[in-house]
């Protein structure tokens, strides 16, 4: 069967000129061959998403939690879009009734919940920017956000009101008023008032505004709708400045997307919300159903109780990070092997045989009903029954789980990329193209995108393998970091978004993220390690010479190469009763120890986050050399070379801290 091409041209590529380097022809989708989707008219802004679905749909039910009896999680319990629609007026007046103003800054920091959805869409109402405050970026992120973003009011999960505390006193300079999704103690009071700052529950908030009415601003396309904090290189959190437009244009086009490979959306879907409302992935899918008329309903909070909520809801679209489908295809294949010979050796044959008609080109429900029905039907009653769709995003899924989960989930899982510079979504793979396992798919109908060459990395956007930075243009790119022109103009240049990930066009119009531009990556969880930055704070250690720091997208956690330093090591040794040469001493287990300790010791004096500690060492006797080319002329790090160089070693650090524990 011949592959389908899913891209369009509509520039030519250029050649490199005026210490520029090459770029390879501009594409689109060809669900974009007429020009890009207008978003649906007069929907100039989320408001708009959120207004026009109550008029369309107000007895639908649109947000939905599980109600807790003596105890016991019972039901999901639902509001509908009107219900909603009215306490976010209410809420909106109380915001405005506190003194906060058009263009003000409203913080909203918790799990995924009603209260969460409510409060942006009360910042949506009155043109606010909604700012979430979320603490994985760091200890210190939160009060960074606050005072950088200058957070006047903050809605706050009733459990996180003691950390927002820690930012005291210095986020007292802007914050002035906080409101619990639930209750306030009166310690809790009484440490607020001590700041002169006001603290509502969530009830007597709702009561704050009652006889007040605040017109609703115009918004604009233009306007700001919420700035989202994200990981730096090194240093502190980049606040992206994401507009009205950009959330629009992009649910104009993942509709197109949608409808083109017949899987649009309707109003009797349902959603299960719990990747964090924070980033921009969970987000714009939230925007999306909202749009649709469709139903959201929240998890409890807890991981370990996340599939019993999937049970009692029966969502139909499900959203994940690789992790989380890694921890269902780990259990998955856990059930099978212990479920005793025989029925290992029917899902085996089963697994084959309909594999095998799937690479023939046949959908997955069409490949083999017999086996669904016997074989596979349990994993789809796994995931509570109705799930069509499984789409993986925020990090690289791996090809093997993607492949398993493609055959036995009988529903589509598609893998997607994109940057909260880009709004989310900027590629996802297609239903029913087996032929894009293990890549990111073509781009949504709404954006342009090319390759530039990154000839220091030998990739070539001109090749006839084009291969180099995937840069992205459209209206639903951000627009800009917030105070922070100098790091914007880096990044967006000429109208393009530089998105620092090295793709790889393949024949059927889709995109493999080959490599990282700069020394930063991702881990499995989604988190970004700036290397460089690690290694110079890891150098400080006066046992160690040298480190070379590594990790990917597929593991949760770093390991490094060490160059120990000579005397450090060999007095070490001699104190601790140890003998042998420098190359003997390397290879002792204690001495590994001891380096691991005194990194530890430095990780913990630099307070660096938890996954950016070094989980394994590998202690090298001779220094990293040009000999080897391991560096370069100027010593700096040949990543690549080191990484072909010590694969064995990384391959080996990777099994032995993943293997089970005894």
């Amino acid at each position: 069967m011949a592959a389908t091409n899913y891209l369009i041209k509509v520039e030519e590529g250029k050649a490199a000129a005026d210490g520029q380097p090459s770029a390879g022809p501009v594409y689109r989708s060809t669900f974009a061959k007429d020009g890009f989707p207008a978003p649906i008219p007069g929907m100039e802004s989320c408001w708009d998403i959120f207004r026009m679905s109550v008029e369309k749909y107000p007895n639908n039910p649109m947000l939905g939690r599980r109600q807790i009896v003596d105890g016991k999680a019972g039901k999901y319990v639902w509001q509908t879009y009107k219900e909603v629609y009215d306490i976010v007026i209410k809420v909106g007046n109380s915001i405005r009734s506190c003194g906060v103003e058009e263009g003000g800054k409203c913080g909203i920091y918790g799990a995924n919940s009603a209260e969460w959805i409510i409060s942006m869409e009360a910042c949506n109402a009155h043109g606010l920017y909604c700012v979430p405050l979320y603490d994985t970026l760091g200890a210190d992120a939160v009060e960074f956000i606050i005072c950088h973003a200058e957070v006047y009011i903050a809605f706050v999960e009733e459990k996180k009101i003691n950390e927002l505390f820690k930012t005291f006193p210095a986020s007292t300079q802007y914050l002035k008023t906080i409101v619990s999704f639930g209750k306030v103690t009166p310690e809790q009071k009484s440490e607020a008032e001590k700041y002169d700052l006001a603290i509502y529950s969530w009830e007597d908030f709702l009561h704050l505004g009652e006889n007040k009415t605040f017109d609703l601003p115009v918004k604009k396309k233009t306007d700001i709708c919420t700035i989202m904090y994200t990981s730096g290189t090194t240093g502190d959190p980049k606040g992206v400045l994401i507009s009205n437009e950009s959330i629009v244009t992009l649910i104009a086009g993942v509709k197109r997307l949608l409808e083109s490979v017949n899987e649009q959306l309707t109003m009797k879907d349902v959603y299960i919300s719990y990747l964090p409302l924070a980033h921009i992935f969970d987000r714009v899918i939230e925007e999306l159903f909202i749009q649709h008329g469709a139903s959201i309903g929240f998890w409890r909070g807890d991981v370990k109780l996340l599939v019993e909520d999937i049970g009692e809801l029966k969502p139909t679209i499900f959203c994940a990070v690789p992790r989380v489908l890694d921890r269902i295809y780990s259990g998955l294949l856990q059930k099978i092997s212990g479920g005793g010979l025989l029925k290992k050796k029917m899902f085996d044959l089963a697994y084959s045989y309909k594999y095998y008609n799937m690479r023939k080109g046949r959908k997955h429900g069409e490949a083999s009903p017999i086996c669904d029905k016997v074989v596979f039907s349990k994993v789809k009653q796994g995931l509570g029954g109705n799930v069509r769709l499984i789409l993986s995003g925020a990090a690289p899924l791996a090809a093997h789980v993607e492949e398993f989960l493609r055959v036995v989930a009988c529903c589509h899982v598609l893998q997607g990329y994109g940057l909260t510079e880009s709004c989310g979504g900027s590629f996802v793979s297609l239903p029913n193209e087996l032929s894009m396992l293990g890549t990111v798919g073509p781009p949504v109908p709404n954006i342009d995108v090319r390759l530039e060459s990154v000839p220091e990395m030998n990739y070539d956007a001109l090749s006839s393998t084009p291969r180099g930075e995937v840069c992205i243009r459209g209206k639903t790119l951000f627009t800009g970091y917030y105070k922070r022109e100098d790091l914007t103009n880096e990044v967006l240049v000429d109208g393009w978004l530089h998105t620092g990930d090295v793709g790889e066009w393949q024949p059927n119009g889709s995109m493999k993220i080959i490599d990282r531009k700069k020394n930063i990556f991702k881990l499995s969880q989604g988190e970004y390690v700036a290397v460089e930055n690690l290694e110079n704070i890891y150098g400080q250690v006066s046992a160690i010479d040298s480190i070379w720091i590594y990790g990917n997208s597929f593991e949760s956690f770093l390991v490094a190469v060490v160059n120990p330093n000579k005397e450090a090591l060999e007095s070490w040794a001699a104190d601790n009763n140890i003998s042998g040469d420098f190359e003997s001493i390397c290879q002792n287990p204690k001495a590994k120890e001891f380096i691991l300790g005194e990194l530890a010791k430095t990780g913990k004096e630099k307070k660096l986050k938890g996954f950016e500690f070094i989980k394994d060492v590998h202690l090298d006797p001779t220094p990293f050399d040009m000999e080897r080319d391991l560096l370069t002329p100027t010593f700096k790090k040949k990543r690549p070379q080191l990484l072909k160089y010590f694969q064995g070693v990384i391959d080996d650090m990777y099994r032995n801290a993943n293997k089970p524990k005894a």
